[in-house]
């Protein structure tokens, strides 16, 4: 009888299974088999790793929290499975990333990456429990479905079966703390990788991307400019320095810049935003409208593409800050001028079509294309390593932070299947 493809809703038989599927990833259409429907695509049965993404989603690892709770569950269940696990803690010792490696130790493999952080729920309005997954009809609910716990709990769903196998390629597990406030944990998880005997020859960072394989995502640099002036009465403000002012030429000399990216580039099509981009998110500044204020700051940042120097763009801004506005400051007062504070950074990642990590990830979802992302990753920092990566993972990035976070089940059961072929070429 005529089953249909979970992946493509391609109709097939027996003989003839769309995308090489395992048996338990089509079904007959007519069945008396009571049948899990997620939009075009039939679930034949149930995904097998729910009851570990409930686990997951149960401990609230928002990143102001520890999660070394959710590391201790996580190196217990390896345990369980004879497999040793390293623990590589923050400078508090509240939280902590895991590096494993299942099979041979003395050759590279292939690592399989998450983060274990999420994002706050605060001021959300949740239909449901945040920490309890809700199942409702093709989807599951719960902070970090999407965003990235759907992905590690099918990685842990499919550790008994990689740990019973004689691996020839070994899989390494890295799963780190604070992802969503900077990427620090990996960070430090790096520093450890980079200096052992033996490290993955290529990385899967399973965040959320509808299971396509993302080859490049642009970098991302923030920073806070501090404007310093002076003082006075606005009744005569020539002889103050107007920092709010400041702050505003500033400003728009940013925005100038990202006009020019989107005029003259340079560009990569393959983004949904082709150019590099300038935001500028907060400002304060002033105490009342009859003072001249003295103190202004402003956080902006650039998105940009891995083929732009980040140092650069920052050069140009402080180089217009220095050359044009301070001059006209410190002729009022020497003591006018800017400070700047970095926030945040994160390169860009950008993973060759031919990498080998890059075309084993194609074969795994039986995809012929690749895809880039406009959201940053802990990728760039990977790669930086000498660790070719990719990013493919269950969910959707237009779900993730949001209330009522979801994944679709069919998501799941594609990343369940992507396992299952690693499992089975590692194997091999």
């Amino acid at each position: 009888m005529p089953g249909r493809c979970i992946f493509c809703g391609v109709k097939t038989t027996p003989g003839n299974p769309c995308h090489s599927l395992l048996p338990r990833y089509a079904f007959p259409i007519a069945s008396s088999i009571p049948l899990a429907c997620s939009g075009s695509f039939i679930l034949a049965s149930r995904p097998q790793s729910l009851d570990l993404i409930r686990r997951l989603i149960a401990f609230d690892t928002t990143s102001r929290n520890s999660n070394l709770e959710l590391i201790d569950f996580l190196r217990n269940y390896l345990g369980d499975h004879g497999i040793k696990s390293e623990l590589i803690f923050d400078v508090t010792g509240k939280k902590a990333n895991l590096y494993a490696t299942i099979g041979p130790d003395d050759r590279a493999g292939y690592a399989l990456s998450g983060h274990t952080d999420v994002v706050p729920i605060d001021g959300q309005d949740w239909s449901s429990d945040p920490w309890t997954v809700k199942e409702e009809g093709d989807r599951l609910y719960g902070r970090g479905t999407s965003d990235m716990k759907g992905f590690l709990g099918v990685v842990l769903n499919a550790v008994p079966e990689l740990s019973r196998r004689q691996l020839s390629t070994p899989v390494h597990l890295l799963f780190s703390y604070d992802e969503e406030v900077g990427c620090l944990g990996v960070r430090r998880a790096l520093e450890v990788i980079k200096d052992l005997p033996v490290k993955p020859k290529g990385c899967v960072i399973g965040e959320p991307t509808s299971m396509k394989v993302a080859i490049a995502h642009k970098g991302k640099t923030s920073l806070r400019c501090h404007v310093h002036g002076l003082e006075c009465h606005s009744s005569l403000a020539p002889k103050g320095v107007n920092a709010v002012e400041y702050a505003a030429e500033l400003i728009s000399y940013l925005k100038r810049m990202g006009r020019r990216f989107a005029a003259q580039g340079p560009f990569d099509q393959d983004y949904d935003v082709p150019h590099t981009t300038v935001h500028t998110g907060i400002v304060k500044g002033g105490t009342a409208l009859n003072i001249v204020p003295k103190d202004c700051s402003f956080d902006f940042e650039f998105r940009y593409l891995p083929v732009q120097n980040p140092a650069d763009l920052v050069a140009e801004v402080k180089r217009f800050a220095d050359e044009e506005l301070a001059k006209e400051m410190r002729a009022i007062n020497g003591e006018c001028g800017f400070s700047w504070q970095q926030i945040s950074a994160f390169p860009g990642l950008d993973t060759a079509e031919d990498a080998e990590i890059t075309v084993i990830a194609k074969a795994l979802t039986q995809a012929n294309d690749t895809i880039k992302i406009a959201f940053g990753t802990e990728g760039g920092l990977i790669q930086q390593i000498d660790i070719p990566t990719v990013i493919c993972g269950p969910g959707s990035i237009e779900q993730a932070h949001k209330p009522n976070e979801w994944v679709m089940l069919e998501q799941i059961a594609q990343c369940e299947a992507f396992l299952e072929r690693l499992t089975a070429r590692v194997s091999s």
